[in-house]
């Protein structure tokens, strides 16, 4: 898997790279998945290079595991139109944006061949044959977890993990993790430091996620529907975004980010030796 310096939002691909976006999401996800494999199995073996991944190749179950734990994105503007229930899980009323739910919850959705994804709940989920009863319960339960071990990761590095999503797939029968795992493209958070405060007075909470391109195009007047153009993105704004995403590697991490211009070339090279390691050893049945 190679993760490249695009962006996207609102399922559109903006026209602008983002400098080692790429390399943040890999490295970051691959150091996530190698903290999070005591919850659940997943699918990394290897990353050879700055933006590339080697991992085992699974059968995708067709939706998306987004927990959330905070009332925020999508929920914050389902929840602001009236809706107290998505995706079957009942909300209270009486909470402000950026609140805590009483408990986490899933609100899965669908993975779209081509359009957005849609929010489903989980009993149409088995009724529509995308995935079974078992299956479901395999994965609510992993989901659940990880996101109790993302929130414990980032609390210590005095952070708040809000919501996130997480794919799941089958390996030899084996329910398995796949992808990115709470990198800002997955997941938001929010600064634990002064977070109750600025909730008492009603005020916006600093993220750290790819939210704040998302407020940005909509305040643009763009949210991906027929007839908006994307705005203009300048060169300080996409200059903006790489220092977020790099802020957010070394806030989770606790290590300084190198950011690696390697050439294609040496990337191709470098997978080609991995895998030929990895098919002379027995990491891959």
């Amino acid at each position: 898997m190679i993760a490249s310096n695009r962006i996207s939002a609102f399922d559109v691909i903006l026209p602008r790279l983002i400098p080692y976006k790429g390399q943040v999401l890999n490295e970051l996800s691959a150091y996530m998945l190698n903290h999070t494999r005591s919850v659940c199995p997943n699918w990394l073996l290897n990353s050879p290079a700055p933006n590339a991944s080697i991992g085992l190749k699974c059968i995708p179950f067709k939706l998306e595991m987004v927990v959330r734990g905070h009332l925020v994105g999508h929920a914050w503007r389902s929840y602001q139109s009236g809706k107290r229930t998505l995706c079957g899980a009942g909300l209270p009323d009486g909470l402000k944006e950026y609140d805590a739910l009483p408990n986490p919850i899933i609100t899965p959705s669908t993975k779209a061949e081509a359009g957005h994804d849609e929010d489903i709940t989980p009993d149409e989920l088995v009724k529509s044959g995308i995935i079974s009863k078992e299956h479901w319960n395999i994965i609510s339960t992993y989901a659940l977890a990880l996101f109790e071990k993302g929130k414990e990761m980032a609390g210590e590095r005095g952070l708040i993990l809000a919501d996130t999503k997480y794919e799941f797939g089958l390996y030899n029968n084996e329910v398995m993790l796949m992808d990115e795992v709470h990198t800002p493209d997955s997941s938001r958070y929010f600064f634990a430091d002064g977070f109750e405060e600025k909730q008492e007075r009603g005020e916006k909470q600093e993220q750290l996620s790819k939210e704040f391109v998302r407020e940005w195009l909509i305040a643009n007047d763009f949210m991906g529907k027929p007839g908006q153009q994307i705005p203009e993105m300048t060169q300080e704004w996409v200059n903006e975004i790489s220092k977020k995403y790099i802020e957010l590697y070394e806030r989770m991490t606790g290590l300084p980010f190198e950011g690696k211009n390697i050439q294609d070339e040496e990337t191709a090279q470098r997978i080609i030796s991995s895998l030929n390691q990895l098919s002379s050893s027995t990491r891959v049945p």
